[in-house]
């Protein structure tokens, strides 16, 4: 299992559309992808469980990728959240 902390930087947080995009990446993966937060955890590869962890601008999230194919699933999750996940 991987583990990598990572700040949301796009300025809407984990709002829909950044939600979605998080999603998405995650998605093309078989390994399981979670995150951390102050409060809680989520799934990565649900919409639901992404958004109701209400993540916003400067927060940091505890990424955790285990499967098959965790490494190339990290490297694609952070360099999604690193490049603003679309905003």
């Amino acid at each position: 299992m991987l583990e990598q902390r990572v700040t949301i930087k796009n300025v809407t947080g984990l709002d829909l559309g950044p939600a979605g995009q998080l999603c998405n990446t995650a998605m093309q993966f078989r390994s399981s992808i979670t995150f951390a937060y102050e409060g809680g955890s989520a799934n990565a590869k649900s919409i639901l469980s992404v958004l109701g962890s209400t993540i916003a601008c400067g927060d940091e999230i505890t990424l955790h990728c285990e499967g098959p194919d965790e490494e190339d699933a990290m490297k694609a999750i952070v360099a999604a959240i690193e490049g603003g996940l679309g905003e």
